[in-house]
């Protein structure tokens, strides 16, 4: 009899000698690779600046970790360079929200009184007033309670209360700690985090841009907030207050502000109105997006594998029985995942200078994330043909066996574009479809308003849980597979 490993070395044999699947493979590679750089020549991004129309976009600000942000909203300042405290009372906010125009009216209606969620308002040190310098905040977030937030990403809940809240700073050495009260007396603190060297500390107001969600698709809507701060008070601070609208646009002509924000002072109190907001970039061009042809590539895949998993035994493997069945899913896993790693790898690392050259710019991840986008997707590639190979050596039937497996693989993905968003996240939760989940570059961050459904690249599982979902599939399917084949060899007693 056979050992496993001849029988690998056989059914590799076979695989590479048979022309069909070979070229079924190099289809399953070519379509997704085609697709991807076909999507970063195409696109090309300009923008109006000032004077200059359709000039090159500038790059958005980094944060401290990189990572691309929103950094705009109104700032009243002043100097600390030591320890210090500041300490004020937040009343509710108000604002404008701009209502969707009507089909054929590019401006439409003007504002109209409303909060956005996720408006804040509150107390701010930062280390420069620059876009993207570091920062540690507390703040009331219209719908959100009061939080504390820092460098972009950092999130802290503080109490859900809505309404005037008495809000803390307190700086010592570079510890920066937070909290909140709601009658100026007794306080708790919300969180802690960490700020070095000279900074700015003040109050600051800010609205992100009112998000609607229409159909499948969605838009963000100007918004502008406003609230009125009263007791404050500051210790260690130098210097009078300075007023910046930071990442503040202008018009055409370069010199009248886009929406600006605003002061009012009356007597101590000041009532702040921010545009703009304070966070992670989520939404723009992401790398992952020279991968949008990877459910067409494994829809050649599934075919190779199906035809692989249900082609002849051959003779001296009459006996083997499911060790054919294994033998056949370790070469066709093999296959997938040079294949796999193939297309992530030059889809990335060749589109990526093109969709530069075209103006755009991608939202920045870090090279261990560009490693494990490219390892995951030939991970998720093996997967996929061993199912494959599955659920042909189960159903014995090549064309239900594709159709089963195009059904659970491919057919979520597609369907993504066509569903609402919820039914989209449970295909992409419940099916092998949960491994597309290993392409998602950005993280859907729970402080920051946006369309976080497979449809725009964002997945209900981690990559690693997607991946494990799609395993789960694979081995099922082989086990099932397995125990028939090993039942249609045994000899009866």
């Amino acid at each position: 009899m056979m050992t496993f490993a001849e029988l690998t070395g056989a059914q590799w044999a076979g695989f590479r000698r048979s022309r069909g699947l070979v070229a079924g493979l190099a289809v399953a590679m070519l379509i997704p690779l085609a697709l991807g750089l076909l999507f970063a020549a195409g696109s090309r991004s300009s923008c109006t600046q000032g004077a200059v129309v359709d000039g090159p976009c500038p790059p958005p600000p980094l944060g401290p970790g990189g990572e691309a942000v929103e950094d705009r909203f109104f700032f009243v300042h002043r100097s600390l360079d030591g320890d210090g405290t500041i300490t004020a009372r937040v009343g509710p906010m108000t604002g404008r929200i701009k209502e969707p125009p009507p089909p054929g009216d590019p401006v439409g209606p003007p504002p109209v009184p409303g909060v956005a969620p996720w408006s804040q308002a509150g107390l701010m040190i930062k280390s420069e007033v620059r876009q993207g310098a570091p920062y540690v905040a507390v703040l009331t977030a219209h719908g959100h309670g009061v939080r504390m937030q820092y460098d972009f990403t950092g999130d802290l809940a503080g109490s859900a209360a809505q309404g005037p809240r008495w809000l803390r700073l307190t700086r010592a050495g570079e510890t920066i700690t937070g909290y909140e009260s709601g009658d100026g007396r007794r306080w708790s603190e919300i969180g802690r985090a960490r700020l070095a060297g000279p900074a700015r500390i003040g109050l600051f107001a800010a609205s992100p841009g009112a998000l609607t969600v229409e159909g499948l698709g969605a838009a963000q809507r100007f918004s502008e907030a406003t609230a009125t701060f009263d007791r404050i008070g500051v210790t260690g601070a130098s210097s009078g207050w300075r007023q910046d609208d930071v990442g503040v646009v202008f018009e055409q002509d370069g010199v009248t502000p886009h929406h600006p924000g605003g002061l009012v002072r009356s007597g101590d109190t000041m009532t702040l109105t921010g545009v703009g907001a304070i966070g992670p970039v989520t939404a723009g061009v992401r790398l992952e997006h020279l991968l949008t042809g990877l459910p067409l590539g494994l829809l050649a895949l599934v075919v190779v594998g199906s035809l692989f998993g249900a082609s002849r035994t051959r003779p001296g493997e009459e006996e083997a029985g499911g060790r054919v069945v294994a033998a056949k899913a370790v070469v066709a896993a093999g296959a997938g995942f040079a294949g796999g790693l193939v297309v992530a790898a030059v889809a990335l690392l060749a589109g990526e200078p093109i969709l530069r050259a075209g103006g755009n710019h991608p939202l920045p991840v870090s090279p261990l994330t560009e490693v494990r986008v490219i390892v995951g997707v030939a991970v998720f590639w093996a997967v996929v043909a061993a199912l494959a190979v599955g659920v042909a050596a189960l159903v014995r039937r090549r064309v239900v066996a594709i159709g089963v497996t195009a059904l659970l693989v491919v057919v979520p993905a597609l369907a993504a574009v066509a569903v609402p968003g919820g039914v989209a996240g449970w295909l992409h939760a419940l099916t092998p479809a949960a491994g597309y989940a290993v392409t998602q570059t950005i993280p859907a961050y729970p402080q920051v308003a946006g369309h976080y459904v497979p449809a725009t690249g964002f997945y209900p599982l981690p990559f690693w849980a997607g991946l494990a979902v799609a395993c789960g599939y694979a081995v099922l399917a082989l086990l099932l597979a397995v125990r028939r084949a090993e039942r249609a060899t045994a000899v009866p007693a």
